[in-house]
């Protein structure tokens, strides 16, 4: 190799080390394709039940299918803000108590077939099958069976006084309805106060 084989390599080396410096320098750094979910609150809400236990995989993935193909669905793991955004999610569903209400949800849908076993026993303790015949007349809601018309009456204090400026948010309205007291405080003659 003479000298001018050695200057070409040289010079070679440096227009490559200053092309990829050029690279480097115009690189739009790559996002994932999960980037955008973080801002789907209402998939964050889907993933933290499926995580919950809630949903299943193939119930999420159907109701996204236009969203998450198989290979976004693969990488959801992978994305930290997505994991984030959806333990975030977790926990406030725990604290608002969203999760307890929909997990008791789903187990109270067994309710019925459970109360329709015993009442169909005929073996069962008398007691047990109009409990539950009480109990599936109550989660069928028929409403209200003999219910009374309740008293309703409207208390109404105006603070304005005598001014001749009447501010609204100075009469304050209550609409209520009496307590109903128990037979037994209501009839009692002696007075529990003097024991």
């Amino acid at each position: 190799m003479d000298a001018s084989d050695q200057n070409e390599i040289l010079r070679l080396r440096e227009e490559v080390a200053r092309l990829q410096a050029q690279l480097e320098a115009q690189r739009v750094p790559i996002r994932s394709d999960t980037t955008s979910l973080v801002d789907n609150s209402e998939l964050i809400e889907d993933l933290a039940r499926y995580q919950e236990g809630l949903y299943t995989q193939q119930q999420v993935k159907k109701r996204w299918r236009k969203l998450i193909d198989e290979k976004t669905w693969n990488e959801l793991g992978s994305d930290d803000e997505l994991v984030q955004a959806i333990e975030a999610r977790r926990v406030q569903r725990v604290r608002s108590g969203a999760f307890k209400r929909e997990r008791a949800q789903q187990h109270i849908t067994k309710a019925p077939d459970v109360l329709e076993k015993i009442m169909s026993d005929d073996s069962a303790n008398a007691r047990h099958r109009v409990n539950s015949i009480k109990a599936l007349d109550a989660l069928a809601d028929p409403g209200p069976q003999s219910a009374l018309p309740a008293e309703k009456f409207i208390i109404t204090i105006d603070l304005t006084g005598d001014s001749k400026i009447k501010d609204p948010r100075d009469i304050l309205t209550i609409d209520a309805t009496p307590l109903k007291t128990p037979t037994a405080i209501a009839n009692k003659s002696e007075d529990d106060w003097e024991r």
